[in-house]
């Protein structure tokens, strides 16, 4: 019967196109994997105790959009993402609801706004963690979660479900390069190139940084997103590496594009 069930959620998935499913028991944030580990606090069963199994959805942040990042047509794709990452798993939880396992969607963002990250830059519950722990990618230097379709360049939302569902196995593979572009480029310098793999970064001075963009209406950043190698993407969109944003020479038509975009938006 379990198999049964993840079998109609994963086809429920596939009928709402999303591209990157996977299932954590909720046993797997017992053990911690690295240091330092998320606290007992954050865990699923603690923020829902009826929770058995995590449901974790992914939907790409598409790379030519994000190339003109930070941007006002960067800032509608990820709250287009987002929107869609919500409706997504309430539908989710409502169907495993209606089947007998009371089940609850996790909103993509625990934390309110990026003013209140600035005082306190926790959400009540880790989605990237989540996914790493459903099987769906490994983290980078650039504290995100690397996916083998998408690299860092995917968005998350979870179900926590009564259901009890088989799980899936951990990503044995590392998609990180560790080329540290993504800390060459950070524009707030919070990334540290030491701090791989527990996922650390000054967080203080992402938030900051992102605040100002929103003051902007560009927020958020997405500069670590578009100069990682990692993901398929790369290849099907035709930008094998991270070299052309820094050759406007070689590649005119794509940085006019770009600045085009940048130019409208706020200043």
């Amino acid at each position: 019967m379990a198999g049964d069930l993840k079998g109609a959620v994963l086809n429920r998935c596939r009928d709402m196109d999303i591209p990157l499913a996977g299932v954590a028991n909720v046993e797997r944030w017992e053990h911690p994997l690295f240091e330092p580990w998320i606290p007992e606090e954050f865990f699923p069963q603690a923020i829902f105790p009826e929770a058995r199994s995590v449901i974790v959805i992914g939907l790409p942040v598409i790379l030519p959009v994000l190339e003109t990042a930070p941007s006002i047509w960067y800032r509608e794709l990820y709250t287009t993402v987002n929107i869609m990452l919500d409706q997504y798993t309430y539908r989710l939880a409502a169907f495993l609801t209606d089947q007998g396992y009371p089940s609850v969607f996790v909103p993509r963002d625990g934390y309110g706004d990026v003013e209140v990250l600035l005082e306190n830059p926790v959400a009540f519950f880790s989605q990237r963690h989540a996914a790493f722990l459903a099987g769906l990618g490994t983290f980078g230097v650039n504290n995100m979660l690397l996916t083998r379709e998408y690299g860092p360049r995917v968005r998350f939302g979870s179900v926590f479900t009564a259901a009890v569902l088989s799980p899936d196995p951990l990503s044995g593979e590392d998609f990180c390069t560790h080329c540290m572009l993504c800390v060459h480029h950070c524009p707030s310098h919070a990334l540290d190139e030491d701090d791989y793999p527990r996922g650390l970064t000054d967080k203080y001075a992402c938030a900051s940084h992102s605040a100002g963009l929103k003051k902007r209406q560009i927020a958020p950043c997405g500069i670590c997103l578009k100069v990682c190698p990692a993901g398929e993407d790369r290849a099907h969109y035709g930008r094998p590496d991270a070299a052309m944003y820094g050759k406007r020479e070689e590649y005119p038509r794509y940085h006019q594009a770009w600045d085009h975009v940048r130019s409208f938006g706020g200043r």
